[in-house]
Formats: C-alpha cells, sequence, structure tokens
C-alpha cells in the first residue's frame, strides 16, 4: 500500500507574523519559513505505519512556489520515499488544493492519504474533508490515534465530549491533529540522503486544474492590543464594573 501525505510550506510556528503595511496580507520577505507542524505529524504517522510493515512507500506532495522543495526535502529526510512538487507562485485555495490532490490520487492509487487537519497560516480546516468528498471516500478527521487492521483502518478522533472511534474502509482520508504522535528528527545522514531521493515537479495545469482565486481578501489587521486589569477592593466593586463598565451582567 502507498501512503500519500500532503504538506504545505508556512511561516514557521515561532516566527511573530506581521501584517503588511497596506494590510493586504502578512509579511513573508525575510522571513523563515517551514512544514506546517500538523503535516509534520502526518508524515511520521505514515513514516510509522510503513516501518510496520503496513503500507511500502510513503509519498509526499507540495502545491507551492519553487522554495517548497526545502520542506519536501525535509519530508524525505523525516523519511518519506519521493516527493511530487505542483509549482506555482499563486496562493491555492483548499478547493483547488484538494482538486489537484485527487488527480494525483488517481495517478499514484494510494490506499490511504493522511494530511494535517489544517494549516497554521489560514486555519481552514477544509483540505482533508474536501479530497474526501471529491474521491467520495471515507474519512477520520481530528486523529489522535490511527490503527490498521485487514482492509480497515481504525480512527480515534477528539470531539468536543472526548474521544469518538470510527472504522473506515480503505482507502480513506486521516487527518492529523496535535496529539497522534511526537515528530521524529531528520538525522545528518538522512539529510544527505534526501538530496538523492526522487523530487518530480509538476504544474496545476498538468492535473487539469485552475487555481485562480474566488476568494478576495479585503483587508488584514492585526489583533487589538488587551487593555490593562484593574484591580479591585471587593466583589461590591467587581459586581459594579462588570454591569456599568462592561455590560455584561
Amino acid at each position: 500500500m502507498k501512503i500519500l501525505v500532503p504538506v504545505k510550506r508556512v511561516i514557521d510556528y515561532n516566527v511573530k507574523v506581521r501584517v503588511k503595511s497596506d494590510n493586504t496580507g502578512v509579511e513573508l520577505a525575510n522571513v523563515k519559513m517551514s512544514m506546517n507542524p500538523f503535516d509534520e505529524i502526518a508524515v511520521e504517522e505514515a513514516l510509522r505505519i510503513k516501518e510496520a510493515g503496513n503500507a511500502e512507500e510513503v509519498i509526499v506532495v507540495s502545491v507551492g512556489p519553487a522554495q517548497a522543495q526545502e520542506t519536501l526535502r525535509t519530508a524525505l529526510a523525516m523519511g518519506a520515499d519521493r516527493a511530487i512538487l505542483v509549482k506555482t507562485e499563486d496562493a491555492v485555495e483548499p478547493l483547488a488544493i484538494a482538486k489537484i490532490l485527487k488527480a494525483i490520487v488517481a495517478e499514484e492509487n494510494p490506499g490511504l492519504v493522511i494530511l494535517g487537519k489544517q494549516a497554521i497560516d489560514n486555519d481552514c480546516n477544509q483540505t482533508g474533508q474536501m479530497l474526501a468528498a471529491l474521491l467520495e471516500w471515507p474519512q477520520g478527521t481530528f486523529a489522535s490515534e490511527v490503527v490498521l487492521a485487514d482492509g480497515t483502518v481504525n480512527v480515534t478522533r477528539e470531539i468536543d465530549g472526548g474521544l469518538e472511534t470510527v472504522k473506515l474502509t480503505l482507502p480513506a482520508i486521516v487527518t492529523a491533529d496535535l496529539r497522534l504522535n511526537e515528530p521524529r528528527y531528520a538525522s545528518l545522514p538522512n539529510i544527505m540522503k534526501a538530496k538523492r531521493k526522487t523530487l518530480d515537479t509538476k504544474e496545476p495545469s498538468d492535473y487539469g486544474v485552475d487555481t485562480a482565486r474566488r476568494v478576495t481578501t479585503l483587508k488584514v489587521e492585526e489583533p487589538s492590543k488587551r487593555e490593562a486589569g484593574v484591580m479591585v477592593e471587593n466583589v461590591a466593586e467587581l459586581v459594579a464594573k462588570l454591569r456599568d463598565e462592561a455590560g455584561v451582567i
């Protein structure tokens, strides 16, 4: 069985995001970029499934600029077998990503697609669900545990009320949550080996997908700064402030 893992290049989670002066987006120039943390968890889970003998090949794919090759090389250094970059300078929306992935699934015929539940740059949380709908495959989202059996996969997913376990018939889509695993670090020998692994470059037109945006961003603003708190002398003063100033009671 093959496992396909889509990954995204995003601003590193340790970097403070700055809004452009014209409020059209966030500043990307001279900013450290890295693999989306949830996608890194997805790569780790795919590698663990392969190491357990339940898969023969792990393929990573990214849709983005040429610099996304660095993200794919990171996944290859972790242990993925080969990579596909669908190169585009456009900011591709989740639906177009899902359509590209659908075409790649048709070519590669994986038994399982694992991806992060969302990207930390836009927090859309849409691509996995859209891909499942396009493929008409079962899906297990927000996975905190993935267990493969004969032709099926049990996915324990995090929900508001606790945990829910669903049984999916393969092929299936799984989106990884934060507590699924802890990704490994790529060793120096594996980083060197990753440079020799196959990385194919495609374009959206190769899959017949139009990446033109359907949603326009009108304005991007930083969150308003929180006001300093105040000390109150007693409960009566607290209640008065909540009633008269905050208007919450």
